[in-house]
C-alpha cells in the first residue's frame, strides 16, 4: 500500500502538491518568457521579486533623406511691369484766370490760369495738370504793417515804404506768379481806419504801377469788407483781379452784385467747415457769380495746428467736384501764411534750430500740403518757402520730363548716389 502512494506522488509530480519549493519556482520562471499565476497563495516569510529590462535588438537606422538641391539665388529681382488704376470722372473743375489784357477789357501784360483739373491733383497718367498751382506773394498795405517776424521783414527792408517796388520784388527777385495787397488798415476796429475810398485809391495806383495781374485782401470785418469791395470794383472793372474775400456773414446778393458788374474774381472764405463751403458756394452761384470766377478758400490750419484737417477737407472738396458736386468745382486757395501763427515757426527758442531756417520750413510744407491735397493758389508770405513750393509744383505739374531720368539699380537704392 505504501509503495503505490510513492508511486502515485512520483507519477504527479512535484507540482501536483498544494505548494511548491522556492528552487523549483525560481527554476520555472527562469524557463519562461511568460508568467501568469491563477489561484496562488504564495507563503513566505520574505519575497522580492526583481525585474530585468529586456534589451530589445536595435532596429537598423532610417536612412537620411536625400539632401535637397542647393537653392539656385537669383541673378537679378524679377522685373514687372506697374499700371496705375486710371479712372474717369463725371464732372471737372473750371478755369479760372486771373487778369485781362487790353483785348479782354483789361490792361494787365498777361494773365495767369488757375483749375481745370479733370482729375486728383497730380494724377498725370489720368489726366494732364491743366495748370500749375500758383504762388502769391503778401505786401501789406494801405500804410500799416502788421507785427512780421525778423525773419520774413529782413527780405523786405528796402523796399516796405514803397508798396509797388515792394510788389515788383516778390514778382522780379523772388519768382512770385503774383501778389495780394493786403488791406489790413481798413480794420474799423483799428484807431485810424482807412475808409474804403482811401482803400480803393491806393488798389487805383497800384493798378497803374504794376502791370501784371494781382490780388485784393480785405481786413475781415463783414460790413467793412463789402464798403472796400464795391469800392475797389469801381477802380479795377473789367482788370478781372482777384478780391478776399466773400464771407457767408457778409451781404452775399451786395458782394455779388459788385463782383458781376466789374468782372472781378473771387474767394469765397469759408472757416473749416465742408458745409460752410458748399452753402456759400452754391449761395454765390445762384446769385449770378460765374464759376469761372469763383476760387474757394476753406481756411488753412498750420503745421501743427490743424494741418490735417485742412488736407483731408480739401480732398473730400475736389474729390467731390469730380464726382459732379457744382458747388465744389472751383479752385482752391490756401492760405500757407497761417503757419506762421504756430510759435514753432517764429519763436526765438535755441533747441528748436535757427528761426531763419524753421519758419520758412513751417510755412514750405504747409503749402505743399495744400497743394498735393489740392490747392490752386498758395498764398505765402516768406521768398524762400514760395520758391520751394514753386518749384514743386513746376516739376509735378510736368506731363513729361525733357530727359530720361538714368536707370538706377534698385537692389542697391540704399547705397546709390544719384
Amino acid at each position: 500500500m505504501e509503495e503505490a502512494k510513492e508511486e502515485k506522488k512520483k507519477s504527479e509530480g512535484p507540482s501536483a502538491g498544494r505548494g511548491i519549493g522556492v528552487a523549483e519556482l525560481l527554476s520555472l520562471l527562469e524557463k519562461s518568457k511568460a508568467v501568469e499565476l491563477k489561484d496562488v497563495e504564495i507563503v513566505a516569510e520574505e519575497l522580492t521579486f526583481e525585474l530585468l529590462p529586456v534589451v530589445l535588438q536595435a532596429a537598423a537606422p532610417a536612412a537620411p533623406p536625400p539632401a535637397a538641391p542647393p537653392e539656385e539665388k537669383p541673378l537679378e529681382l524679377e522685373r514687372v511691369s506697374f499700371e496705375p488704376l486710371t479712372q474717369t470722372y463725371v464732372g471737372e473743375i473750371a478755369e479760372v484766370q486771373i487778369g485781362a489784357t487790353s483785348k479782354e477789357g483789361g490792361t494787365r501784360s498777361r494773365v495767369i490760369k488757375i483749375g481745370g483739373e479733370k482729375s486728383p491733383p497730380f494724377y498725370r497718367w489720368e489726366q494732364p495738370t491743366p495748370w500749375r498751382p500758383v504762388v502769391a506773394l503778401d505786401v501789406f498795405g494801405v500804410d500799416i504793417l502788421p507785427p512780421l517776424p525778423k525773419t520774413i521783414k529782413q527780405w523786405y527792408m528796402d523796399v516796405m515804404d514803397d508798396r509797388a517796388a515792394w510788389a515788383e520784388k516778390c514778382m522780379r527777385e523772388y519768382g512770385a506768379d503774383l501778389v495780394t495787397f493786403h488791406l489790413i488798415s481798413t480794420d474799423p476796429s483799428l484807431p485810424n481806419s482807412t475808409p474804403a475810398p482811401e482803400a480803393a485809391k491806393f488798389i487805383d495806383k497800384m493798378a497803374d504801377k504794376i502791370s501784371d495781374p494781382f490780388m485784393i485782401g480785405s481786413a475781415g470785418d463783414p460790413n467793412k469788407d463789402l464798403e472796400v469791395l464795391q469800392e475797389v470794383s469801381k477802380v479795377v472793372a473789367g482788370e478781372r483781379v482777384v478780391f478776399a474775400s466773400v464771407t457767408l456773414d457778409m451781404d452775399l446778393e451786395a458782394s455779388a452784385k459788385a463782383l458781376t458788374k466789374s468782372n472781378l474774381d473771387v474767394i469765397a472764405l469759408a472757416f473749416l467747415d465742408i458745409n460752410q463751403v458748399k452753402e456759400l458756394n452754391s449761395k454765390l452761384l445762384d446769385l449770378g457769380v460765374p464759376k469761372n470766377n469763383l476760387i474757394t478758400d476753406p481756411s488753412t490750419g498750420g503745421l501743427g495746428y490743424g494741418l490735417e484737417y485742412t488736407f483731408s477737407m480739401m480732398e473730400r472738396m475736389r474729390l467731390a467736384g469730380l464726382k459732379g458736386d457744382p458747388s465744389m468745382q472751383v479752385p482752391i486757395s490756401c492760405a500757407a501764411t497761417n503757419a506762421w501763427a504756430a510759435r514753432e515757426a517764429w519763436a526765438k527758442i535755441e533747441e528748436w534750430g535757427p528761426r531763419e531756417y524753421r519758419g520758412p520750413i513751417w510755412e514750405a510744407v504747409t503749402g505743399l500740403a495744400g497743394m498735393l491735397a489740392g490747392a490752386d493758389l498758395l498764398m505765402m508770405m516768406h521768398p524762400l518757402a514760395a520758391k520751394i513750393v514753386k518749384n514743386a509744383a513746376e516739376i509735378l505739374s510736368k506731363n513729361k520730363l525733357k530727359e530720361d531720368w538714368r536707370e538706377i539699380p534698385y537692389e542697391n537704392w540704399v547705397a546709390m548716389k544719384i
